[in-house]
């Protein structure tokens, strides 16, 4: 993808179908307590000090704590799946631990980390896979947006566009790719995301 039709293909996403609520997620900023069903405050962390943990530096991953409450969902099999397919794909692009809690926090915010096909009625647009790329805009197939790997690697194409993103809250470098109408509602995956880096960054 060159960089003029990714560039065009970042302003369409601002088209991204969030009428249904799906691309936007849960924006009350709880988490599901799994034994009852029950959504539940989380408190903010902040990663003030480097805490490394199986060789993955918390300070890192975090470089200026996380902005407001988080929300933290369960993940299946397959979810977790598709973390190490992210995790892997920043691996090879060259790309480090940071790049995947932004490309992480993304999905969980697009998609909760599922490789989502055509949603018919609930999305009135092509919006696909984990970061719901569209093709229409220049993301690429139907076939390639849903490939996990394809999707990471266009979404970091974005991201590395993005002037100065390593030094950016996750929320700020996320909207710059993606063009959402909730342009604040990554910011509460971050938590989640940095956990989910340093569990799996060196099993991937």
């Amino acid at each position: 993808m060159n960089t003029t039709i990714l560039r065009k293909s970042v302003l369409g996403i601002a088209g991204l179908a969030f009428a249904g609520g799906l691309a936007a997620g849960p924006l009350n900023h709880a988490t599901t307590d799994t034994s009852t069903g029950e959504a539940r405050p989380v408190a903010a962390v902040q990663a003030d000090k480097a805490d490394k943990t199986a060789g993955v530096d918390a300070g890192k991953l975090i470089p200026h704590g996380v902005q407001g409450a988080q929300s933290r969902i369960h993940l299946d099999p397959e979810q977790t799946a598709n973390v190490k397919a992210i995790i892997a794909a920043t691996k090879k692009a060259g790309l480090d631990e940071r790049a995947a809690v932004i490309s992480i926090g993304t999905a969980l915010q697009e998609s909760k980390l599922q490789n989502l096909g055509h949603l018919g009625d609930r999305n009135d647009h092509d919006s696909l896979g984990l970061f719901q790329q569209r093709p229409s805009s220049g993301w690429g197939s139907p076939e390639q947006i849903t490939d996990p790997e394809y999707a990471t690697t266009a979404f970091l194409k974005g991201l590395r566009q993005v002037d100065g993103w390593q030094d950016m809250a996750l929320t700020d470098a996320a909207q710059t790719v993606q063009v959402s109408a909730y342009p604040d509602a990554y910011a509460q995956w971050e938590q989640q995301a940095a956990d989910l880096v340093t569990q799996h960054w060196n099993n991937s």
